[in-house]
């Protein structure tokens, strides 16, 4: 099992940038390969980005491609989401999650942080 933990969150203004980490302990994080999703009130939880094992692999949701970036160092077992460029409509409860494949659909993922709550304002 992998355990997750999510950082990095808060309040921010429009425009700004924000940096969520993902702090991974038990079984080796660098077999998995890792997503962020996102899910604000009254809204189905949404595809942010995704990660292979190695990071040789990196894929986007449409409404981040170009503003966020994900990566990850496996030797601290650790996974980054880079968000630039913040809209108030980025503003979502960021959650981390660990796979054996990268995926865009949240039901392939086993394992879930708590999550972090981003808020950005206008």
């Amino acid at each position: 099992q992998v355990q997750l933990v999510e950082s990095g969150g808060g309040l921010v203004q429009a425009g700004e940038s924000l940096k969520l980490s993902c702090a991974a302990s038990g079984r080796a994080f660098s077999s998995y390969a890792m997503g962020w999703f996102r899910q604000a009130p009254g809204k189905e939880r949404e595809f942010v980005a995704a990660i292979s094992w190695d990071s040789h692999i990196t894929i986007y949701g449409d409404s981040v491609k170009g503003r966020f970036t994900i990566s990850r160092d496996n030797t601290k077992n650790t996974g980054y989401l880079l968000m630039s460029s913040l809209t108030p409509e980025d503003t979502a409860v960021y959650y981390c999650a660990a796979n054996d494949f990268y995926d865009n659909d949240y039901r392939s993922y086993s394992y879930w942080g708590r999550g972090t709550q981003v808020t950005v304002s206008s």
